[in-house]
């Protein structure tokens, strides 16, 4: 190891963010020589893409320039893409260069999963970076003109999401709310419109509180949302999806929020993964490579039960603030500090003023829920951007 070490991270999502801002704070100058890798300029809120995905919100709201979160003297910070990883050799290939490492932490984020189910892929639109969000908007506004032209084909305004996680469910309350709105600017009745959440488990929000998903089911329903829960996608295809025993819902939108696995470039690097998930050890770490940290969508870290944590912005957050202390230790051959994860409550959005959540050992629901929301968001960007971040970006949260 040279006398400087070198610390590459991959991927500036909630992770890579936090591991950057933690060793910027607490390396002295000249103890290390970190890099920072990613293919935008900008770090995106995963967690508010919903809402320009329905266009009840401007994408740029969602997005942080880099440059406006790191020290430059102390980070150096790559745009470029990451091609392949070469733990063996200590090297990380670049679409236009190499990079060698003492110490390297993945955070490259997920991809979608598509469970092997037909079409999938090739005909369902995703909630997975502010490029698919401003696709998904406008391809949503779209069908609203094509309809104005060919008034029989009523599936142009036939919205079909599949998966009723959180993602599904923040996505069609906002959805719903944009409805209205586009029916007025492009001259369309209403009931025409439809809404149709497809979710193969027995309930929608599996693993939320019964009583909150049933509020939110109802409050969902009210604003014009169908569900069909029980029920999987067999197949998607340029005409719609086949549901069921064979049953075909037309629809020219089909949005899939059903499930993440993994980042390809794991699996291929070598590392011994799960849906390309990476089973980290207590320190975060690739097993058998002690200089390798695994963070986010990419590491699998289970629960006192045995089953594998959803991996959730609040997670990816604490991995990358234990990450960078754990980095800090090694440098200075300090003991490392075991990662545990810390829930600190959930809260899904329904749309304008309705969410429910669980925080503190309560529940809550309604527009206290929604507030409170807010405030995690907002204390977010606190955590990585201090008053200036909040002052320029808290209010469109």
């Amino acid at each position: 190891m040279s006398s400087i070490p070198k610390i590459v991270i991959l991927g500036a999502g909630y992770g890579g963010v936090l591991t950057s801002l933690r060793l910027q704070k607490e390396l002295n100058y000249n103890e290390a020589d970190v890099t920072l890798v990613n293919k935008h300029d900008y770090h995106y809120i995963t967690t508010h893409l919903h809402m320009p995905a329905a266009g009840t919100d401007n994408p740029e709201n969602a997005r942080v320039n880099i440059s406006k979160l790191i020290d430059e003297f102390k980070i150096d910070f790559v745009k470029s893409t990451v091609v392949q990883i070469r733990p063996q050799d200590r090297k990380v290939i670049l679409e236009d260069g190499t990079l060698s490492y003492d110490y390297l932490i993945i955070g490259l984020g997920g991809e979608s999963e598509t469970f092997g189910i037909p079409g999938l892929g090739d005909y369902a639109m995703n909630i997975r970076s502010i490029n698919s969000v401003r696709l998904i908007r406008e391809h949503i506004e779209y069908q609203f003109a094509r309809f104005k032209r060919e008034p029989h084909r009523t599936d142009y305004l036939t919205f079909i999401v599949g998966g009723a996680g959180f993602t599904g469910i923040e996505f069609i309350g906002e959805l719903a709310d944009r409805i209205p709105e586009l029916c007025k600017q492009f001259d369309v009745d209403p009931a025409l419109v439809k809404i149709i959440n497809i979710e193969a488990a027995p309930t929608a929000l599996p693993g939320f509180d019964p009583e909150l998903v049933e509020y939110a089911m109802q409050v969902l329903q009210k604003k014009g949302v169908t569900f069909r829960i029980g029920t999987a996608i067999k197949e998607c295809t340029p005409d719609g999806v086949i549901v069921g025993e064979g049953e075909e819902i037309k629809s020219q939108t089909v949005i899939w929020t059903g499930g993440v696995r993994g980042n390809r470039l794991i699996e291929e690097a070598g590392f011994e993964t799960m849906r390309g998930r990476v089973k980290v050890d207590e320190f975060l770490r690739a097993p058998g490579h002690d200089n390798v940290y695994i963070l986010g969508d990419n590491s699998l870290v289970f629960n006192p039960e045995g089953r594998p944590y959803p991996p959730t912005a609040q997670m990816a957050m604490q991995q990358g603030v234990n990450c960078a202390h754990n980095l800090v230790a090694s440098i200075r051959n300090q003991p490392l500090k075991t990662y545990t994860f810390q829930n600190k409550g959930t809260v899904a959005s329904l749309g304008k003023g309705e969410a429910i959540g669980v925080a503190f050992g309560k529940k809550y629901k309604g527009r206290f829920a929604a507030m409170l929301k807010k405030a995690i968001d907002i204390r977010y960007l606190f955590i990585i951007g201090g008053i200036p971040l909040v002052l320029r970006k808290g209010k469109f949260f």
